[in-house]
């Protein structure tokens, strides 16, 4: 009934979403039926943010090796170039690689954006709490986040959310927005260090699937708005 319940409010947000667990059914089965990719073969990484609430998300992480963690705070992936470079040469003989890549946002049954009930926690909490951390610093107009040693991530996403501001702040549900704005920076770095580190694969293909968790409640399975799905050849790029 709960599940039900909440289908319906997330797609009232993200019409296309999925169950997390088919997400995960559907994308494998294109990618043996589709690209006759053998999945017992495929290193997954994740760009993902290190949140624990995303490990059981999909069963992504039960079926291929890894995950190879590229992601920190918001899903930006701060392992960088030397981090693609190491997955890259990770891949198994003759084996295959996938990206799952996308930032995450709570949703409650009251239809609450950005927030969550997470594991024996009565009351609710932010999820991405690093999103919802800068929705709330970008209120004052004359934020501006100061990159430090001792709080680089959060930092670096902030700044990396700076040109999005005006959009994020003008929307109806700027919870959303946010993590929309999240979703293209994450797309975008993955594919730039793809690019910069193409030689370094000694497969031609990578798989990517980008989109952004739905977080639900504990207990509850989590949903996955796709929002890109590719086989990218590595010659072409």
């Amino acid at each position: 009934m709960l599940q039900r319940k909440f289908d319906q409010i997330v797609k009232g947000y993200f019409p296309s979403a999925m169950d997390a667990k088919d997400t995960s059914i559907h994308y494998l089965g294109r990618m043996q039926i589709e690209h006759q990719i053998d999945i017992s073969k495929v290193l997954m990484a994740t760009s993902v943010c290190s949140d624990d609430i995303n490990v059981p998300s999909t069963t992504f992480f039960n079926v291929l090796f890894g995950p190879f963690i590229m992601g920190g705070l918001g899903g930006l992936p701060f392992a960088g170039q030397t981090g693609m470079t190491a997955f890259a040469h990770h891949i198994p003989d003759e084996g295959s690689a996938f990206i799952f890549y996308g930032p995450h946002i709570g949703i409650t049954l009251d239809g609450d954006l950005g927030r969550m009930y997470r594991p024996r926690q009565e009351q609710t909490g932010n999820s991405c709490g690093a999103l919802m951390l800068a929705l709330s610093r970008f209120g004052d107009g004359s934020y501006r986040p100061v990159l430090n040693d001792d709080d680089y991530q959060q930092m670096k996403l902030e700044e990396s959310l700076l040109p999005y501001r005006e959009q994020v702040m003008d929307s109806s549900t700027p919870q959303k927005a946010i993590t929309e704005a999240t979703y293209d920076i994450i797309h975008n770095k993955i594919h730039q260090h793809l690019r910069s580190c193409k030689d370094e694969f000694s497969v031609d293909k990578v798989t990517l699937l980008g989109g952004i968790i739905i977080n639900t409640d504990y207990g509850l399975d989590d949903y996955f708005d796709a929002r890109n799905f590719e086989v990218i050849d590595l010659k072409t790029l």
